[in-house]
């Protein structure tokens, strides 16, 4: 009996607390971005080696069942929305007047010819309720000492990736860089956070890079134009009629 509780206590203990610890750490993370609910308005830039394109966009989002992202520019895609309900997800397309439901096969499909998937954008996968969580470790991101965790989807998960890395600072929970890998363990995606500063009465990263691993010269930014935190929206907000509406 004692050799089974010392090792309970000496073996099994500490992985428990390290699984607990590494998932509230992440939980935190989500939360500090996304609050109870957002509305945010960025500048989307897609880098190529012989060309640059540029998108402002606005998203409204309520905790991890729904979001609306809206294009507002250029004029060719305005009026383009996406629409993130529980686990459905529409396109809204103004030049066909038409509501498309996206499968779920295509939610690691580059959204909108940028270097994040519809999933990135969209979350229809949760971080927290996803994926189990290990801590690996601590290491420094631009000066920031951070939590290093390792990402393993569940075995019933609808997600993309094989598995993530991601460094989340310890000051103020903030992921500085993320690494997307896919289900062979290749490197597919690195994404930095960076510019760290106060906006809607928290410390963020406004300054978001998508680097893909194997094209050079590649890579999407998104900048925070303005955030606001748990602004009240209705659920009934987020719905396929609002969305060929939404401004």
């Amino acid at each position: 009996m004692k050799d089974i509780l010392t090792f309970l206590l000496t073996v099994l203990l500490p992985l428990w607390l390290q699984a607990q610890n590494a998932t509230e750490i992440v939980k935190k993370s989500e939360d500090n971005l996304r609050g109870k609910s957002t509305v945010a308005e960025m500048s989307l830039k897609v880098v190529r080696p012989t060309w640059n394109r540029t998108m402002d966009i606005k998203s409204w989002m309520k905790g991890n069942d729904y979001a609306v992202i809206l294009i507002q520019s250029p004029a060719k895609d305005k009026g383009t929305a996406f629409l993130k309900r529980n686990k459905e997800v529409w396109n809204w397309l103004p030049t066909l007047e038409r509501t498309i439901k996206l499968p779920p096969s295509m939610m690691s499909q580059s959204w909108m010819g940028t270097d994040f998937t519809n999933d990135d954008l969209v979350k229809e996968s949760s971080a927290t309720e996803d994926y189990t969580h290990e801590l690996l470790g601590e290491e420094l991101i631009d000066g920031a000492l951070c939590y290093k965790i390792e990402f393993v989807p569940k075995p019933d998960a609808a997600v993309v990736w094989g598995k993530l890395i991601s460094w989340i600072d310890k000051q103020n929970y903030l992921q500085l860089r993320t690494e997307f890998y896919d289900e062979d363990g290749y490197l597919i995606n690195t994404m930095r956070g960076s510019k760290v500063q106060k906006m809607g009465g928290r410390f963020i990263p406004t300054f978001i890079e998508m680097i893909p691993a194997d094209k050079e010269g590649h890579r999407t930014e998104i900048t925070y134009k303005s955030i606001q935190f748990n602004p009240e929206i209705n659920d009934n907000f987020f719905s396929t009629q609002n969305l060929k509406k939404v401004k």
